[in-house]
């Protein structure tokens, strides 16, 4: 995904080898982390279905135990990036595509907390609950530092025109409301001031998020209107629209629940029916809204099939967004007793677990055979490198 890049390059230092392994480092880019994100999605949403079943519980807590070692390794990484070669994070920031992905650090944390409270909680009780309050902390202060410092790099120091802005602006704002459901979900497990606080941290990060969300969906379709589809190395961004979305969606839907669990027998406990029942129709707006993206983007691909899309990392772009989405459709689902929506969800959830194997199985052979651990924001690395 480098179509339109222009940052500055970056020499090694004094122009000396990198030895293979510290280059793997030094290439490394945050857009790694949606492997996480797409992982993360697929066990959330393989525990949601409909049914009792130990066979699909036990697959998705070994998926969130992969996930977490997965992410550890990326964290190691991009912080080895940091320390090592810090002069190669200016032009990551300056970088209008590469720094977007930014936000899939704490989006592709979040799936992980939420799988401390589905699977580790029940076995680890108080402990497990204590600490997926402490990573939801940094992962909401995290999602805030990358939703406005990022804008605040696009408006001040990147290079950006209609005609190269893609969906892919979605990713540092969207994040604030992924904390947010995960924050809806560690609520009902801790003592109620602090569940009332979660909750309402919660509704302040889908506030934060949800409207910037719909301002950037405005501009893509501004932008699609005039300059059509975006350059085929770029296409599967046009499946990030249903992102925040389906998040918003889940988050109005799972923050209802949680709000009047937490403000029962308080002064607020009124405020808190009427968020649980606006919940419920706000979802229902959303996801109408989501289901014409989706459409749209299931067109695009039609369109795209005559090009091909070249694979690269932005392919997890397909799976995060259904992910999403699908939860939110199997919520709406239990809400209103409609099995409507339960058909729909299976269909997704088939339709993301081929995705997320086809796009799993390309990434494998794409670290064997291909360059994917590679910075487009830097211009010199070693051949052996790869």
């Amino acid at each position: 995904m480098s179509i339109g890049n222009h940052a500055p390059t970056v020499p090694r230092r004094a122009d000396r080898p990198v030895p293979a392994a510290l280059e793997k480092i030094r290439q490394f880019t945050p857009n790694w982390f949606a492997v996480t994100m797409g992982t993360g999605v697929v066990y959330l949403v393989l525990n949601a279905l409909p049914g009792a079943s130990l066979t699909k519980t036990t697959l998705a807590e070994w998926l969130w135990r992969v996930d977490i070692g997965m992410y550890m390794l990326f964290f190691a990484m991009f912080a080895g990036r940091f320390v090592l070669f810090s002069e190669t994070i200016k032009p990551l920031l300056r970088h209008p595509l590469q720094s977007l992905f930014l936000g899939a650090l704490p989006m592709g944390l979040a799936p992980i907390i939420n799988g401390i409270v589905v699977f580790a909680g029940p076995r680890y009780g108080h402990g497990a609950y204590s600490v997926a309050l402490g990573l939801w902390a940094f992962d909401a202060m995290l999602s805030l530092v990358v939703a406005i410092g990022v804008p605040y790099l696009i408006f001040t120091a990147q290079d950006h025109s209609m005609e190269k802005l893609t969906a892919a602006l979605l990713l540092p704002v969207v994040a604030p409301e992924v904390a947010a459901a995960s924050a809806a979900l560690i609520a009902p497990h801790l003592d109620a001031p602090t569940a009332q606080f979660v909750v309402g941290a919660g509704y302040v990060l889908w506030a934060i998020s949800v409207p910037l969300a719909f301002s950037i969906l405005t501009i893509v379709m501004l932008r699609l209107i005039v300059h059509k589809l975006p350059h085929r190395e770029l296409g599967v961004t046009s499946w990030l629209t249903l992102g925040p979305i389906g998040t918003g969606a889940l988050g109005l839907l799972t923050l209802g629940d949680a709000a009047v669990k937490a403000f029962a027998g308080t002064a607020l406990q009124p405020v808190a029916v009427v968020a649980e029942n606006f919940g419920v129709l706000g979802a229902l707006l959303l996801w109408g809204a989501g289901l014409w993206w989706l459409a749209c983007a299931v067109l695009f691909m039609w369109r795209y099939r005559r090009e091909g899309l070249p694979f690269n990392l932005g392919w997890w772009g397909f799976t995060f967004p259904i992910g999403v989405y699908t939860l939110a459709t199997f919520n709406l689902a239990r809400v209103t007793g409609f099995h409507g929506f339960t058909d729909v969800g299976l269909v997704l959830a088939i339709a993301l677990d081929v995705l997320w194997l086809f796009v799993l199985g390309r990434t494998i052979r794409g670290l064997i055979f291909e360059r994917l651990v590679h910075a487009p924001c830097l211009t010199t690395s070693r051949s052996s490198a790869t």
